[in-house]
This record gives structure tokens, sequence and C-alpha cells, in this order.
């Protein structure tokens, strides 16, 4: 009897010790909780000051000043600021006629939004002129936004010149853009979002913390345009986040961002649409997993746990941002240079079909014999294929974010470009412009 009293302690002894290694493991991987604590400084709603917030937070606020020195590049992108329009000179012809083609830099960390948007040769700072920049560009710049949001309206706000508005800028991205004072929840800042959301009928109020890890990223991370006169910011997301949808919402808008050169053709230019990307089934984000789990991913210093800020490419730091899923980084990063290797080859084949599309349309464009139905419909798939190319490159992951998306969108594209190619030349019926590969000089951009 006493044998197996011994054997029935020892097996509730080890039952009991697989239990709290299994708890222990558990609450090792849970992310940090949010709880009450006593501030070191008193932080006001929408402080633009994100030195202020980091009395409280100093881990979190000391690996976001990193972000102003990073400059360290990946295979296919990075922040040091590098020159698209040298990297890849096609984009010099794609851009033709837009300030795109005149400067078109890589984007360097947070810190730096403000500092690069101030300094970039697209601006046009002659208030006088009616094509002067408007105060909308600083939207995704300063951490000031939303408390000027919150005094004036985003629609007062944007119908301000860039000058005008610039004595109210004074800090670049920050705390305030992203997290609620006091309570440090994540929430939506920028209006444009809020409507954007609401058009849909979603309130993200209603979101789980893992989801708005990555909706918070989508206050600027996103494709978007500037509305009528007033310039007002807009997500075009009334139809859904889809790039079939999107460019349905713009056709039925009618609205262009300019007209390409000699071509005629009413242009588009994406932005960094990052969130409608990764959110189109992606299978990172099917799987559960949020923007900050791999750009932001928790460290531990000491005894404390903190999803880090210093925001940047996982393939700087594989081991922190991959492995808390895959064990092998080293696989995941050939894994990760293969998958863009294939969207960048791609990509440089799809901006060659659209250039021979380019030259096409603007051979006939300048017979006055061509026929202009032909040459108007050669036009609206050049608007299609370049739009759906840019949704694919000013996208920052190279495709990874979503490679299948990003493959088919690059076919598409490719086709879209062939086949405006082909109405072109059939509106002078000239099969000589179907010849590829001929490049030359754009007219310059005005």
């Amino acid at each position: 009897m006493k044998k197996y009293t011994t054997v029935i302690l020892v097996g509730i002894i080890v039952v009991l010790a697989a239990v709290l290694v299994g708890v222990l493991t558990f609450m090792k991987n849970q992310p940090p909780q949010e709880r009450a604590f006593q501030p070191l400084a008193e932080i006001k709603a929408m402080e633009p000051d994100s030195e202020l917030w980091g009395r409280n937070f100093p881990n979190q606020y000391t690996t976001f000043q990193k972000t102003a020195t990073n400059n360290i590049d990946t295979t296919y992108a990075g922040s040091s600021q590098f020159s698209w329009l040298e990297k890849d000179p096609r984009q010099v012809i794609l851009f033709a006629g837009y300030p795109f083609s005149k400067d078109y830099n890589d984007d360097r960390g947070h810190a730096n939004a403000l500092d690069d948007v101030r300094a970039t040769k697209r601006l046009n700072l002659d208030d006088t002129n009616p094509k002067h920049t408007p105060a909308t560009c600083y939207s995704c710049k300063s951490s000031n936004n939303p408390g000027l949001w919150d005094e004036m309206g985003m629609e007062a706000y944007d119908k301000m010149t860039f000058n005008e508005m610039t004595p109210n800028i004074k800090e670049s991205i920050g705390c305030s853009n992203c997290h609620e004072a006091g309570t440090m929840r994540l929430i939506v800042t920028n209006p444009a979002l809020e409507e954007a959301l609401e058009a849909q009928g979603k309130d993200w109020t209603t979101f789980t913390r893992q989801e708005m890890r990555t909706v918070v990223c989508a206050n600027c991370h996103v494709e978007y345009y500037f509305k009528g006169d007033g310039k007002y910011l807009t997500f075009p997301w009334a139809k859904g986040t889809e790039i079939h949808q999107i460019i349905e919402y713009y056709e039925e808008s009618g609205f262009k961002d300019w007209e390409y050169p000699d071509a005629k053709t009413p242009m588009l230019k994406a932005q960094h649409p990052e969130f409608e990307f990764f959110t189109a089934d992606s299978t990172h984000y099917k799987a559960g997993v949020s923007c900050a789990d791999c750009h932001m991913p928790y460290v531990s210093e000491g005894a404390s746990k903190y999803s880090t800020h210093d925001v940047h490419s996982p393939l700087l730091n594989p081991e922190q941002a991959c492995g808390q899923c895959h064990t092998d980084s080293e696989y995941v990063v050939g894994r990760v240079n293969s998958i863009q290797k294939q969207v960048a080859d791609t990509k440089v084949a799809t901006e060659d079909a659209i250039v021979d599309a380019i030259n096409a349309i603007k051979l006939a464009a300048a017979n006055p014999n061509a026929d202009a139905t032909l040459l108007d419909q050669a036009r609206n798939l050049h608007r299609k294929a370049q739009f759906m190319w840019d949704f694919v490159s000013a996208e920052n992951s190279t495709g990874f974010h979503n490679p299948e998306y990003a493959l088919n969108i690059l076919a598409e594209s490719t086709n879209l470009a062939r086949q405006a190619q082909m109405l072109a030349a059939q509106s002078v019926n000239d099969m000589s412009l179907l010849t590829t590969g001929t490049y030359y000089q754009p007219t310059p951009a005005p």
C-alpha cells in the first residue's frame, strides 16, 4: 500500500510540475498586459512632444529615437534615402510630367519624416501658383496633426497651403499619432482613416488590440488622394480596399493626378498601400499576424518586456522579428529574398511593357488621322496598367507582404500595357508601333 502511495505522490508531483512549466511558458510568451501605473509625467491629450511620453515609457522612446539614424539598406529597399530614379531610370519615363520624375527617394525612418517632406524637390512652395503644395502633404509627417485636426478640423487644415501650415508643425511622427494619452491604447488619429472605415460600415473602437496593431499603421501606410479644390485627404475605400475596387472608385470619380505629356493619358499615382496589400488575404494576415509583430517585435531588457519602437525591416533582425513563429531564421531570410527577387524581376518586365505602351500612344497621338476611340481605349488601359504596377512598386515590401497578390497584379498590369500598345498601333494602322524596348527622353516636367 505504501508503495502505491509513493507512486501516486510522484505522479501528482510530475503532473503539477508539467502544469507549472506550461503555465510559465504560456505567460512568458504573452505580450505585456496594459496595467495601471503611476506616471512620472502627466501627458495631455494629443501631446505632440514625444520626449514627454518618453519619461513614462523610456524603453519605447529610446528605441523610437533609433529611427532617426537607421540607414541600413536591404537587398531591394531600406532606409538610406537612395533615389529610385537613379536605381531604376525607367521611372523617370513612367512619371514624366509629374513631380515624382524630379525627385523620388526611398523613405527614411519615422523620426526623419518631417525633415524629408520639407526637403523634397517635389514641393511647389509658390503660394501664388495654382499648383502650390497643400498642407495636406503634412498629414502623415507630424505628431502635431492629431491636435491640429481636433482644433481646426481636417477640411480647414487641408485648405491651407504647405507654407501656411509650416509654423504649426514642429514635431516629426511620434507617440500621439498612434496612442491615446493616459490609457496608451492604440487609436485611429487620422480623420481620413476613420471616414474610410465608416464608409465600409466598420467601427474601429470595436477592434481587438491585436487588430489595432495593424489598423493603427493605416493612419499613414495606405493609398490616398487629395479630393477636390480643398485637397481633402481621402482614402479611396468606399467600394473596398482591393486593387480593382480602388480602380473602380477612381474611374467613377474621374480623378487624375496628372496628364501624361504628349500621350494625354489621365494618370494615377499610387502612394504606399501597405495596409491594403497586407490585409488582402495575405498568408500572415490570415494567420492573425499584425504589422507590429514583425516590424515592432517584443524584446526583453532585464525584467522588462516591451514592443520595440525602432521600426524597420524584419530582415535586419530576423531572430527577433521572425523567430517568434519561425525556428530557422536563416531559411526565412533566404525565402524572403527569393520572393522579393521574383517580384522585383517581374516588376521590371512590367515597366518595360508600360514604357512600350507609352511610346506607342505618344506616336499615335501625334497622328491627326488616329482613330480617337481606339486611342482613348489605349489611354484607359495605360492608366490602369501603370496604377496597378505602381500599387506594387510604391508598396514597401517588394511584394513580400502578399507575394501571390503582387505577382497577379503585375501580370495583369503587363497584359493591359500590351493591349494598350496594340490598340495604339491599330488606331493608326501602324504595326511598327508594336516594337519593344525603344526608350526615349520624356518631355521635361513643367
